[in-house]
């Protein structure tokens, strides 16, 4: 007779315990795979959404403006302002002192791809008035295709003729298309001015009331002289009627065009531009006063003075050559 509970019984418990621990180790051996395999699929999350190597960036999210790939061929940017030297600084600031108006004076030298020299920073920037015909006559000649002057662009140029003037504007199309015409020109010379093309101020020209800097007026000079396609107008610059010739229009061999109209208030703004002969070079140059008094005659006996000091300091001033060919 076999006694329950002792080993080799019928009703022995040794099976049982075997077959629990065999689960037991099943069960352990379980958790340990599942284990394993949460750290293996949070190990490849991890790499997934890692930061990426900085040599290539992910793209930003949508509404942030990804910074443009750099152009293979950058457009120049304009070079930086020379600064005069401290005995030219201080000798125009005796002129200055002695005038009793508003001055500014920017110089360039030609053709180099250097920057503006600023000497007289009390006017910067005001309405083109006449000025502006410059470069609304060389849209009008690259329109016409040929390098033939016609009479209403020597008017223009040379007598600073108003209607004149609105004939070649009304022949380059619609004020928009006139006024785009006009701006290309200026942009092609790294000049950044755009071209007013509204009359914003009836009787006056629409594209006389544009806003022109006297560093953007030199910037226009220096380049656009070194164009042969420019040379006919650059050459009824030349040629300006005596009555017009006063500021730097009174130095031997200057190219240049005047300016000058009045403000809301009366008062009268004088400016002009022009190139001028240095004995190592040419010299962009842009002037302009506003006179205390507003009288358009003092205006004109100020740049005068102001032309006399250039005259005087031409071979100080920053000069250059355009390139050959």
């Amino acid at each position: 007779m076999t006694v329950p509970g002792k080993p080799g019984g019928r009703h022995s418990r040794v099976p049982q315990r075997r077959t629990w621990r065999s689960r037991r180790v099943i069960a352990i051996l379980l958790a340990l795979i599942l284990m394993a395999a949460i750290v293996t699929i949070a190990a490849v999350f991890t790499y997934d959404h890692a930061p990426q190597p900085k040599a290539a960036p992910a793209p930003k999210p949508t509404g942030a403006p990804a910074r443009p790939a750099p152009a293979t061929s950058p457009a120049p940017q304009p070079a930086p302002q020379n600064a005069p030297n401290d005995a030219l600084s201080a000798d125009f600031a005796k002129l200055q002192s002695r005038l009793n108006a508003k001055i500014g004076v920017v110089v360039s030298p030609v053709g180099s791809g250097q920057g503006p020299m600023t000497l007289g920073s009390d006017w910067t920037e005001g309405p083109a008035w006449s000025t502006i015909k410059v470069p609304l006559v060389i849209a009008a000649l690259r329109q016409q295709g040929t390098q033939q002057v016609t009479d209403t662009m020597k008017a223009t140029i040379t007598e600073s003729d108003n209607a004149a003037a609105e004939a070649i504007w009304a022949q380059l199309g619609e004020p928009v298309t006139a006024g785009q015409r006009v701006q290309d020109v200026l942009k092609g010379t790294g000049d950044p001015t755009v071209v007013q093309y509204l009359r914003v101020r009836p009787p006056y020209t629409p594209f006389g009331q544009t806003i022109w800097s006297l560093t953007n007026q030199v910037r226009f000079l220096a380049s656009a002289s070194c164009d042969s396609k420019n040379d006919p107008i650059f050459a009824l610059m030349s040629q300006v009627v005596p009555g017009q010739s006063w500021g730097i229009g009174t130095i031997a061999g200057t190219q240049f065009k005047g300016g000058w109209g009045p403000w809301p208030t009366g008062k009268y703004l004088v400016r002009q531009m022009g190139i001028l002969t240095a004995p190592t070079g040419k010299v962009a140059v842009a002037i302009a006063a506003e006179p205390s008094s507003g009288q358009f005659d003092d205006g004109t006996k100020d740049l005068g003075e102001i032309a006399d000091w250039l005259n005087d300091h031409l071979a100080a001033l920053p000069a250059g050559k355009c390139a050959s060919g």
